[in-house]
């Protein structure tokens, strides 16, 4: 196939693009900024946003399939940007999915649509559900998220797939964020840090991605969660990010509903004086680091055919070398 993956200048969309490549598809991509793959064999970059009509148009006419991942991820900004671009973008994309006769459409989400901040202990996909998420990316991502289902057909198949917690080396989105806070004394563990997570390593997130598209025919329609499935404290996570990047492991502690308190003032300050960069604190990061969120895989792995290769351990080792 000719597939058009979005988003590929991102770590996950370019471990993606390379995914399904090595499957033997063309892969076209669409995003803002070049994704550095246009140089190697059977790629192909095309510019532009999810929000430009006639853009998207082009980027996808002639293709077969299409991998959505372009979004706006941020804990913060302008409630309208999410919008724009998470929902109004994967609505553009969808009709002119439609308009081009495109089969196949996997549409890459994330748990935090169904995530009301209570925690989540070895539970499946529950349904999208922008009325309880929190954050703007959060609920602008549920609504497209039911919008991309309610398109699924015979005729235009769709499926859902949602990564938990993507990380790798070179990432600036979790990675990057801790290590930077850990070396200037500002990242604490909330409570215990004894919260179970899920995370999933980048190969292993793009290799599932993959699997969703080959096997879209039979599982179009549904939603599926993508973990490592080995679910740790929270606090022996960011310890082991940090041991990789040789950064200090963060040992004070905070209350939990301290820290919420602290991000809901901050998400307030944020919404009169926005800073340059993301905010210390949210509210919904202060529940990711103190809430359990774990998921069962029997019905994902089954599924889709797929099982995760790279180990968190393994992961960490080539976090490691990869900062040195």
């Amino acid at each position: 196939m000719k597939v058009l993956v979005t988003g590929a200048s991102g770590l996950l969309g370019g471990a993606t693009a390379r995914a399904i490549a090595a499957q033997g598809h063309a892969v076209r991509t669409f995003q803002r900024r070049p994704s550095g793959l246009a140089g190697e064999p059977g790629f192909e970059d095309h510019l532009g946003s999810v929000t430009d009509a006639a853009a998207t148009a082009r980027a996808v006419d002639g293709v077969d399939a299409i991998v959505h991942l372009a979004a706006k991820v941020s804990l913060a900004g302008d409630p309208a940007d999410f919008r724009r671009v998470n929902v109004g973008g994967t609505g553009m994309l969808l009709n002119a999915a439609r308009i081009a006769g495109v089969e196949r459409f996997v549409f890459v989400s994330s748990p935090s649509v169904a995530h009301s901040g209570s925690s989540i202990v070895g539970d499946d996909a529950r349904p999208a559900d922008p009325e309880r998420a929190h954050g703007d990316y959060a609920r602008t991502k549920a609504e497209a998220e039911l919008l991309a289902l309610s398109r699924d057909s015979d005729a235009l198949r769709v499926v859902v797939v949602r990564p938990h917690l993507v990380w790798g080396p070179g990432d600036t989105q979790l990675i990057e964020r801790v290590v930077d806070r850990a070396r200037s004394g500002r990242l604490p563990i909330l409570d215990n840090g004894a919260a179970l997570i899920d995370s999933v390593y980048v190969d292993n997130a793009a290799s599932a991605i993959a699997a969703a598209l080959r096997r879209v025919d039979a599982v179009h329609g549904n939603s599926y969660v993508v973990t490592n499935g080995e679910p740790r404290p929270v606090a022996d996570i960011l310890a082991s990010i940090c041991e990789a990047a040789g950064a200090p492991v963060p040992a004070w502690r905070v209350p939990a509903s301290v820290a919420r308190a602290a991000g809901s003032a901050v998400e307030a300050l944020w919404s009169v004086k926005p800073g340059v960069d993301e905010p210390p604190m949210t509210r919904f990061l202060a529940e990711q680091l103190s809430t359990a969120h774990w998921f069962d895989q029997r019905r994902t792995r089954r599924d889709l055919e797929w099982t995760p290769e790279v180990s968190l351990d393994e992961g960490f080792r080539r976090l490691a070398a990869y900062y040195r």
